[in-house]
């Protein structure tokens, strides 16, 4: 099972990959990578690390590899 990460954490994994914030509504964040046209939001929910299933679709959706991530 990958480890789990807060949304800090996969935020600064975006910037990295390229991804810049664009919006924001409320607790989710939309993040965008202009030279690939992805899109992805992550949930703000401060200190709590993100579910399973929330984080691989976040990382699925980037276009980016677990690897990457450190996963």
């Amino acid at each position: 099972m990958p480890k789990r990460l807060n949304a800090r954490e996969i935020e600064a994994f975006l910037k990295k990959g390229g991804f810049v914030l664009v919006s924001q509504e409320g607790s989710h964040r939309k993040w965008m990578n202009r030279s690939t046209g992805r899109m992805v939001i992550v949930p703000m929910h401060q200190g709590k690390e993100l579910p399973i299933g929330t984080m691989m679709s976040i990382i699925k959706g980037s276009g980016l590899s677990k690897d990457f991530f450190g996963l």
